[in-house]
């Protein structure tokens, strides 16, 4: 499935400008990753991010969301891997977290929620945001409280043993931020 077909079936599944924004920035984030850790398999990244959450609208509740969706990924002939790692986002499935690939779609799902969160209540958006600013906000629990905090700590500690030296937590919210800033349509203006 390439980024293309993934995107209209997201679209085709999902209404929500907000949880398809999500989407897109997680897939963002995908991306940067896997120009990091699998550098020729980008696009199946990109897939996994844009199709992490599609049977989410349809289907929000944990006996059904990511299973209905991933069972028809599998109809579909999306590969494995993908389907592995939309599985282990969702941490009551029980699935693990074997791949690189879903290693890095539960350090960036919830991230990139709270990266959102935390440009929206910024005069300039994305263009100026930075670590030490999501640092002071992950302190103040009533800050996007949907988002788990131990969901973002949990996914670095999974995601960094498998990153550079020197690739710290701060390294890790400067990868999101900028994949956002310079991917996704919603942001990118804020940044001229």
């Amino acid at each position: 499935m390439t980024p293309a077909e993934a995107r209209a079936l997201m679209h085709e599944w999902t209404q929500s400008p907000s949880l398809r924004t999500h989407m897109e920035c997680v897939a963002a984030c995908m991306a940067a990753y896997a120009r990091l850790l699998d550098p020729n398999d980008e696009e199946r990244w990109i897939v996994a991010g844009l199709l992490h959450d599609f049977d989410y609208e349809r289907h929000p509740t944990k006996e059904e969301h990511p299973f209905v969706g991933v069972r028809h990924l599998e109809s579909l002939g999306v590969d494995a891997e993908i389907r592995e790692a939309i599985l282990g986002h969702a941490e009551y499935s029980g699935v693990p977290r074997r791949s690189p690939m879903a290693r890095a779609l539960f350090a960036v799902d919830e991230l990139a929620g709270f990266l959102v969160a935390c440009a929206k209540v910024r005069p300039d958006g994305f263009a100026g945001l930075e670590p030490k600013s999501v640092r002071k906000k992950l302190k103040d629990k009533a800050f996007a409280a949907a988002v788990s905090r131990d969901d973002v700590r949990i996914g670095f500690d999974e995601l960094g043993p498998l990153l550079p030296e020197g690739f710290d937590e701060s390294t890790h919210y400067q990868t999101c931020i900028d994949a956002i800033r310079t991917r996704v349509p919603e942001f990118t203006a804020s940044t001229t």
